[in-house]
């Protein structure tokens, strides 16, 4: 009996073990490129918005922010895909469409997050609160939008720039046209990567039905890529000049552009694994833009 209790609470504790791996897959948590891409323009307002000293509450809080807000955003969006994943190869071993997940504690992990997510919301500013509304109004219709608007991407450029003008208000109590522009040129950045993620499915998009721009641009896509990559640095370099920042930061995007080129070259063939490559290459350019601004600040602040 002993024995049979034993291993019965092994089996108890294996399978707990197992649930919680599948949560955590379903919350990306084993592939980070997605919180990175997230974290970055988050980043690039703070210090901007703190003129390179952001206060170390904002600093935990919205890094704390961008890892359950991406969490929830994956959590929510392979619940709407849920019927969809299952009939692309790349996805279809995710939790929700492989059965590991059942709909129901998807929703509760959801709404789990959201929790954590208010908790952090209380320690900022009414004016950064009211704009975290908007933040949860995009992550819950991101999914949803690719079944009727022909550029999802859009939505989501939206959703993960946000974190631009909630960093003006928390530290600054404002939201000047420096942080519409930011969030303007991260829009711009998310439907050059994601269309760049989107031309790997294409195939299995237009079977499926799923709408995204790599589906609207069409033959046309690498070239619409490389437009979209001149308005990103420019845009990078007006919000640059209205920010006061000066030869390192320039230096960074400059470094940026070049990476955006590389980008470009590797998806001429359209292969889908060269692709893939390209999208994940944006973790590094967002990093670059990163340092940028912090060697900007960390050199112009008086000694």
């Amino acid at each position: 009996m002993a024995a049979d209790s034993l291993q019965g609470i092994t089996r108890f504790g294996t399978g707990l073990v197992d649930q919680a791996r599948q949560y955590a897959r379903l919350m990306r948590l084993d592939r980070p490129i997605g919180t990175w891409l997230l974290l970055w323009p988050t980043l690039w307002g703070l210090w901007i918005a703190g003129s390179g000293r952001p206060q170390a509450r904002h600093f935990i809080v919205f890094v704390a922010g961008v890892i359950v807000m991406r969490s929830a955003g994956c959590v929510i969006n392979d619940f709407a895909d849920r019927h969809i994943d299952g009939h692309v190869e790349r996805t279809r071993d995710r939790p929700l469409a492989a059965g590991k997940v059942a709909p129901v504690e998807a929703l509760a992990l959801f709404a789990v997050l959201g929790l954590i997510a208010l908790s952090l919301l209380l320690m900022l500013n009414p004016l950064a609160r009211l704009l975290a509304l908007g933040a949860a109004v995009l992550t819950v219709i991101y999914p949803f939008s690719k079944r009727w608007l022909a550029a999802p991407q859009f939505v989501l450029g939206a959703a993960f720039g946000w974190g631009i003008p909630m960093a003006f208000a928390a530290e600054t109590e404002v939201i000047p046209r420096l942080a519409w522009l930011l969030w303007l040129s991260v829009v711009v950045w998310a439907v050059i990567y994601d269309t760049m993620y989107a031309m790997a499915d294409r195939e299995d998009d237009l079977r499926i039905g799923v709408k995204s721009t790599a589906i609207l641009f069409g033959s046309a896509d690498v070239f619409i890529i490389g437009l979209l990559q001149v308005v990103l640095v420019t845009g990078l370099l007006l919000a640059g000049r209205e920010a006061g920042l000066g030869i390192w930061y320039q230096a960074g995007v400059l470094a940026g552009a070049i990476q955006l080129l590389s980008q470009l070259w590797r998806i001429r063939e359209r292969e889908p694994e060269a692709c893939i490559q390209a999208f994940r290459a944006n973790n590094m350019f967002g990093a670059t833009i990163f340092a940028g601004i912090v060697l900007d600040y960390t050199f112009s602040l008086p000694a």
